[in-house]
């Protein structure tokens, strides 16, 4: 051990301790300063500090000091080539003041970058006894060379060294940890989209371009279709996505209450008012406000809200105080606005502003290639967060099960099936999901319907048999429902004339 302590070399060590025992997170700049601070007190001109890759086995030189550092940090050493590799192979340090006739010596490096090593000292940094790096100190000043009490100090030094990786590696993978917790809470709040539909992707196209504004977007269609989700998109792929996004039913909050859930209220505004309270358009500053079922928004609110999208300003219940805001609108509903206006249940001056860019977003009846990948997104979702044991979970659908999903209609669209998959998760006792355990009555009562029709529909082995099933009844229904109109049944569907006739000359669809 060392003979003698050395002042300045003991309060070195002292400083490099406060350092990697502080919140220390520049880990490249913490051991530079270690190796500054070895080259210096054991008067070297030249030091590097390589670490280990193991994957590859070679040693790459994280910190490399002395007139050529930079030159030096581009070339990597395989364990057991050169002094480095040596030491780092046999886990032992170790002093060559003869380097030129040393046949450990790697000369290749110092000849490229046209630098002569004539003094080495190395040794290994360890972690639990395993070399996880290498100290090397190169040329000592002293024309007599490195000496034991030279390798004792840069041991010390290696093992502060280690201590600080160790350190980083830990404060590294506690951050990695806390990202995926942080991003696992962010995300959760977010649903995921699943589509095949040529008309969803062309419906996440629109929103790619209008996410791009600050225009307000009214998404129609059905309940249940998932108008929700878009609205999610909205905000996520615009520049806002780090700010808030906040959801209101206006259907599900009582009209009483509802003003004060938007705008907030002021203390005493009215009985129980005991605090001041900030309103929805509040928490959503900076952010986007979702406003679901839009169609159920009092007349007495819209005239508010209208102001809202026009000014960007309200006064909370009970206070005259203006507030300003900078918020988002994305308003979404089931109803038909057009003829809620007719009839004066909807203004029209606030339909036109929330009618900027509609989106309509297609019953689920109306994608069915959606239909199978949802059931199986639902039934991992299910099966993931459910008890089953895992001998009783499911492996899927079976083909009768598969055929029954893509021939019902959906009346509740995604939501419907959802429902029906989580259902079927509970009552299922096999492996594959069956008919029987998707409890859709109505499938039968269309089977018997169609009866007639089997004679189109060949037995459905596979997808694309199964979706062509799908596609005859449905769109048979449809043409029945139009008097075999063919413009009017098109029109129903949301598709081109002569894509239908296309569709019921391939399908040998007949009255």
């Amino acid at each position: 051990m060392l003979s003698k302590i050395d002042a300045k070399k003991f309060h070195t060590l002292i400083e490099i301790n406060s350092l990697i025992n502080s919140d220390y997170k520049d880990v490249h700049n913490l051991l530079s300063q270690i190796m500054e601070s070895a080259t210096q007190l054991c008067d070297a001109q030249a030091s590097s500090l390589l670490l280990m890759d193991k994957e590859k086995n070679e040693l790459y030189f994280e910190v490399a000091l002395g007139e050529k550092g930079g030159e030096v940090k581009k070339f990597t050493v395989k364990s057991g080539e050169g002094i480095a590799g040596w030491v780092s192979h046999n886990n032992k340090s170790l002093i060559v003041n003869d380097a030129a006739n040393d046949k450990r010596h790697l000369r290749n490096i110092g000849e490229e970058i046209n630098y002569t090593c004539k003094t080495i000292i190395a040794v290994p940094m360890r972690i639990k006894d395993e070399c996880i790096g290498v100290l090397e100190l190169i040329n000592k000043n002293d024309e007599q060379g490195f000496i034991q009490e030279d390798m004792e100090w840069l041991e010390i030094f290696a093992n502060q060294a280690a201590l600080a990786v160790v350190n980083a590696q830990s404060m590294e993978k506690s951050l990695r940890e806390i990202k995926q917790l942080q991003d696992r809470i962010t995300h959760d709040q977010y649903h995921t989209i699943i589509t095949k539909s040529p008309a969803i992707l062309e419906k996440l196209d629109i929103i790619d371009k209008v996410a791009k504004t600050d225009s307000s977007v009214l998404l129609l269609g059905e309940s249940g279709v998932g108008k929700e989700l878009f609205a999610e998109q909205i905000h996520l792929r615009s520049e806002r996505c780090s700010s808030p996004f906040v959801r209101v039913n206006c259907a599900a909050i009582p009209e009483g209450l509802l003003e004060s859930e938007l705008f907030g209220h002021v203390k005493g505004a009215f009985t129980n008012a005991i605090a001041n309270r900030h309103g929805r358009f509040e928490m959503a500053d900076g952010g986007t406000i979702f406003l679901d079922e839009i169609g159920d928004l009092p007349l007495s609110l819209q005239v508010k809200l209208l102001r809202v999208i026009q000014e960007k300003r309200f006064e909370k219940v009970g206070s005259d105080t203006t507030v300003t805001v900078n918020v988002r609108i994305v308003a979404a509903t089931n109803k038909n606005l057009e003829e809620q206006v007719e009839k004066g249940a909807f203004r029209q001056d606030l339909y036109y502003r929330l009618n900027v860019f509609p989106i309509y977003i297609p019953a689920l009846r109306q994608r069915p290639e959606d239909i199978i990948a949802l059931a199986h997104f639902f039934l991992d979702n299910f099966m993931r967060d459910s008890k089953k044991q895992k001998e009783t979970r499911f492996e899927g659908f079976s083909q009768d099960a598969i055929e029954a999903l893509l021939s019902y209609s959906w009346p509740g669209n995604v939501r419907e099936l959802q429902n029906c998959i989580e259902r079927a998760c509970v009552i299922g006792r096999n492996k594959l999901i069956n008919t029987e355990d998707l409890f859709l009555k109505a499938y039968d009562d269309k089977v018997s319907m169609h009866h007639h029709g089997e004679k189109h529909i060949q037995e459905a082995r596979d997808l694309k048999a199964a979706l062509n099933n799908f596609k005859v009844n449905f769109i048979r229904k449809v043409l029945e429902e139009n008097n075999w109109n063919q413009t009017e049944t098109a029109r129903a569907l949301a598709i081109q004339r002569t894509y239908l006739s296309r569709l019921i000359k391939e399908l040998q669809i007949e009255a």
